[in-house]
């Protein structure tokens, strides 16, 4: 059925439950999982934040191996292969591009990530992936809506 999930994350709470879901499914089938971060360039990854010895791009990839090695110690208590990369670039290019060469069998994503902006229904990112594959997309949701995560149109 499943052989290899690619786990995208971003550090989230709804990531942080895709990735559970996603170790809970290959556990059962017998599959790998690749947990990726994508950090996104922009015009300001070379800047260097005041009162910052790094550059923005530099803090954002500690950030983002921080993430996916989480993963990898989730993988080890369920006894599932985790392997882990961090790519640079645009999301939901990198995921796909990610998906297709590792030839995934599916792909486990939250409901949304760290986005400034919360949707209604899916995060961008999700969005955009559900929208241009053909692989099977399990997008998992977040518990209960929070006051903190989810905010109504007034």
């Amino acid at each position: 059925m499943y052989d290899r999930i690619l786990v995208p994350t971003d550090g989230s709470s709804h990531a942080e439950q895709a990735t559970d879901r996603a170790l809970e499914l290959a556990a059962s089938v017998d599959a790998d999982v690749y947990g990726i971060c994508v950090v996104e360039t922009g015009p300001f990854g070379s800047v260097t934040l005041p009162g910052e010895s790094e550059s923005a791009a530099s803090v954002l990839g500690e950030r983002a191996r921080e993430y996916v090695e989480q993963i990898e110690d989730r993988g080890a208590d369920w006894d599932v292969p985790v392997m882990t990369d961090v790519i640079e670039g645009i999301p939901v290019r990198e995921i796909l591009e990610y998906a297709d060469d590792i030839d995934a069998d599916a792909i486990v994503m939250g409901t949304r990530g760290r986005g400034g902006i919360s949707r209604m229904m899916l995060g961008s990112v999700t969005d955009g992936v559900t929208r241009h594959t053909a692989r099977d997309v399990l997008v998992v949701g977040n518990g209960p809506a929070s006051s903190e995560d989810d905010h109504e149109l007034e």
